[in-house]
């Protein structure tokens, strides 16, 4: 498979991937947001940039980040790193609800750091220098591409009710 054809493979994956998360319905989180919906503009610049490469390893995220990619569409997506290291910038919508007061969807305008994808991304400048180096061994991804706020905080998936992660787990394996 060309880098061209497994590019696009990757990104009707993702898009798939996406409608069939829309279609579930969950009572535990009072908010889900679906970043490959709202921020598809980064995930695209992303896979666009990063996923045409065989032979890697894959490293796997568990799920979006509220200051991460519920912001850029990037897994791990602390917004420095996104925007200065891997080269990506792109205007970011809303979800299709109404955000939760507590995490608001700023885009690459959101002040707010990334704990996790500071450090990820980090390691990998220090290690790699350049993105090229870096995916020219791994890809990166989200196993669950939503984030879900339950209690006034970040949940994940395994925080679900079984009623709720049974569909999740289903899908995105």
């Amino acid at each position: 498979m060309t880098s061209n054809n497994l590019t696009g493979a990757v990104i009707e994956v993702a898009k798939k991937l996406s409608c069939d998360m829309d279609r579930l319905t969950f009572f535990t989180p009072s908010h889900v947001y679906n970043p490959l919906q709202y921020a598809w503009a980064g995930q695209q610049q992303y896979l666009e940039k990063y996923a045409g490469k065989t032979g890697r390893v894959v490293l796997v995220g568990m799920n979006p980040g509220p200051w991460g990619m519920a912001q850029t569409g990037v897994p791990f997506g602390e917004i420095g790193y996104v925007r200065d290291w891997l080269g990506i910038e792109a205007v970011i919508g809303q979800p299709s609800i109404e955000p939760h007061a507590k995490y608001p969807v700023q885009g690459f305008a959101c002040r707010r750091s990334e704990g996790s994808g500071k450090r990820f991304w980090g390691w990998a400048k220090d290690r790699f220098d350049t993105p090229d180096r870096f995916f020219a061994h791994f890809f990166v991804w989200n196993y669950c591409p939503l984030l879900f706020i339950g209690d006034n905080r970040n949940l994940i998936p395994d925080k679900l009710s079984a009623d709720e992660s049974k569909p999740v787990m289903d899908t995105c394996s």
